[in-house]
């Protein structure tokens, strides 16, 4: 009602709403435009502490980077082959979007875009809710450029708005500025080189970055603000600290430029936002990587031509990032970044400390959460084991109940630790949905994530859990390359396998690799007068230990001499007899051969799944299959 949009913003600059607008088409950009006053010095740290902790930390990354995904020079990088070569005649398509509130940067960012080396298609200059909007248009219409438009809102859409007007571009490639980056005349050059190369296609490049905080020694993660602290992480480049960057650097999430694929924009509406107050930036990153496998990179700059900076004039965009821009930013950015990384985010300190647990539950419900419980807290109270839940979140399971279900306050919901990881399944559409999709790849994508950073042996949840949950845990664990076991309790059989706890950490990883082949060998009612011919099979098809794959057949008479051979092929020829078994065994001594089989079982093959001859006579009602799991480990 209040809002005036502009539907075709290439031919704003045609408007004739007043004869006093005609009039003002005459202008010239030098009566209109205003210049922002810098009338400071960049701030130079002189904490000698400080310096060494950020520089140590900025070295670091740059080594494992450089050894782990390779990084480039700006020379380099102008060298790699690209898709929009000068030598292929391909130019590519390149809107930039600028959104203004209240600075007076305008005129530098349009004089810089109209001297660029590689020409722009579009410049969309975006006001929403902004008390300077008349200047602002009138800045735009000084230029006379039909390239140039102005599309304005009395509505403030915030920090997303310029990225839902990106979906509209028909261009190749989106350039968006924040009021406070005046680009290089070099930028788009550059930047659409880089893009259209194979290494960076999948990416969203940029020319200011953060790393997000490392773990402390106390296993809590610190604010990103925290003073003097080197688990805070990395401003780049920070001027502070004299660090500039001569190599293009992985970050964890851009400011105030992005330079992307128009194709990529759509996906930050994946998910609905933590909030749409701030952390675009984040928010952005994390959905990329989470969705597209896409990596955030903050460009070298030749530190001899100004020309090749995305910040020509980085005192601006650096008061930026240390202005507090509204009550509690700081909180809300870090409960914002922390539920990226609960959501299977791999930062920069995930990749370069990959983690190893022996557990990873998952819950798709309260009543899941009470069944897995017992099994958890064996975990946890086993020394040398670690252990970590995943709840669905939102209205399927959320964390405090499941908190208030384990036992445990309802802060480790909120704490920057591991140890409950909240999905909020829902937030990928808050609408009612009739839909298996959206849990699926909410489940699916996070799990994936979450399996990378943590490494789990197994990955533990209720066999009776829902169809498009369990396909999506399933194909998340064989993402894992380093290898992490889906193993499906049936609720009964989760108070039996707390032994699991006690297995050696080598063992876990192998839950679900034997195959169990069970034969049922019925004798005369004579020979095994007590017997109870049906419940021992029964109740072992019924409980289904942990999960296991079993294959059940029956043997008549006749098999029983096959199963006789078997078992007095034991002890092989240098194997000392058996001390309180001397001599032959015979297999219908019913009170000696369930003690025998269990010492003397063996492979029968030498493959990747190994076959173990067991005898289970038919008056012995032992659950065999969990002392055969103990046993089961074999390499």
């Amino acid at each position: 009602m209040g809002s005036k949009f502009t539907l075709t913003p290439h031919v704003i600059n045609h408007y004739q709403e007043s004869n006093s607008l005609v009039k003002e088409y005459s202008l010239i950009p030098s009566q209109v435009c205003e210049q922002e006053k810098i009338d400071f010095v960049q701030k130079k740290s002189t904490d000698a502490v400080m310096i060494k902790l950020k520089t140590e930390l900025y070295q670091q990354v740059l080594d494992f980077q450089k050894a782990k995904i390779g990084t480039e020079t700006l020379s380099e990088l102008m060298s790699m082959k690209s898709k929009w070569d000068n030598t292929n005649n391909k130019i590519p398509k390149v809107t930039v979007i600028l959104n203004h509130f209240k600075r007076k940067t305008l005129c530098a960012q349009i004089d810089s875009l109209l001297h660029q080396t590689l020409p722009f298609h579009h410049v969309w200059v975006l006001s929403f809710g902004s008390p300077n909007e008349q200047s602002l248009k009138r800045i735009v219409e000084s230029y006379n450029n039909s390239k140039i438009s102005f599309i304005s809102s009395s509505y403030d859409f915030k920090y997303y708005g310029r990225f839902q007007m990106a979906l509209q571009t028909e261009a190749d490639l989106v350039y968006i500025l924040d009021d406070d980056m005046i680009p290089g005349t070099k930028m788009l050059q550059v930047l659409s080189h880089v893009a259209g190369t194979e290494k960076y296609k999948n990416s969203v490049l940029g020319s200011i970055g953060r790393i997000l905080p490392f773990r402390q020694k106390d296993f809590t993660f610190p604010s990103y603000r925290k003073f003097r602290s080197k688990e805070a992480g990395l401003y780049l480049p920070d001027p502070a600290y004299d660090i500039t960057l001569d190599r293009v650097v992985q970050v964890d999430f851009l400011s105030s430029s992005w330079f992307l694929s128009a194709e990529l924009v759509k996906t930050l509406f994946i998910e609905t936002p933590f909030t749409f107050m701030t952390g675009e930036d984040l928010h952005l990153s994390y959905q990329l990587q989470k969705y597209r496998n896409a990596g955030s990179f903050v460009l070298p700059v030749d530190p001899k031509d100004k020309e090749t900076w995305g910040d020509s004039e980085h005192r601006l965009a650096y008061v930026a990032e240390t202005t507090v821009i509204f009550k509690d930013i700081v909180q809300v950015r870090d409960d914002q970044w922390w539920k990226a990384l609960s959501n299977g985010y791999i930062t920069q300190w995930a990749a370069m400390n990959p983690q190893k647990i022996d557990a990873l539950f998952y819950a798709h419900s309260i009543e899941e959460v009470k069944t897995l419980s017992p099994l958890l807290e064996k975990f946890r109270t086993t020394v040398g084991k670690k252990a970590y839940i995943v709840v669905s979140g939102g209205g399927f399971c959320p964390c405090e109940e499941a908190a208030v279900a384990l036992k445990w306050p309802k802060s480790v919901c909120k704490e920057r630790r591991f140890k409950i990881f909240d999905l909020g399944i829902g937030a990928i559409s808050t609408a009612v949905s009739d839909s298996e999709v959206p849990v699926f790849q909410g489940v699916y994508a996070s799990m994936k994530g979450l399996i990378k950073i943590h490494n789990p042996s197994v990955v533990i949840a209720v066999s009776d859990i829902e169809t498009n949950v369990k396909k999506a845990l399933k194909m998340a664990a064989e993402t894992n390359l380093n290898g992490s076991t889906l193993v499906l309790l049936p609720r009964s059989t989760v108070p039996k396998a707390l032994w699991m706890a006690d297995l050696r950490p080598t063992a876990l990883p192998n839950w679900n690799r034997m195959r169990l082949s069970i034969k049922h060998h019925h004798a005369k009612p004579r020979q095994f007068p007590h017997a109870p011919p049906k419940v021992p099979i029964k109740r072992l098809l019924l409980g289904r230990r942990g999960g296991d794959h079993l294959q059940h057949g029956q043997q008549s008479r006749r098999g029983h001499t096959k199963a006789r051979k078997l078992v007095r092929v034991g002890p092989r020829p240098e194997d000392p007899p058996p001390q309180d078994h001397p001599g032959r065994i015979d297999p219908c001594r019913k009170r000696e051969l369930v003690p025998f089989v269990g010492r003397q079982l063996r492979p029968l093959t030498r493959g990747r799944y190994r076959s173990l001859p067991i005898l289970l006579p038919m008056d012995k009602e032992r659950s065999f299959i969990l002392p055969l799991r103990s046993t089961s480990t074999i390499t």
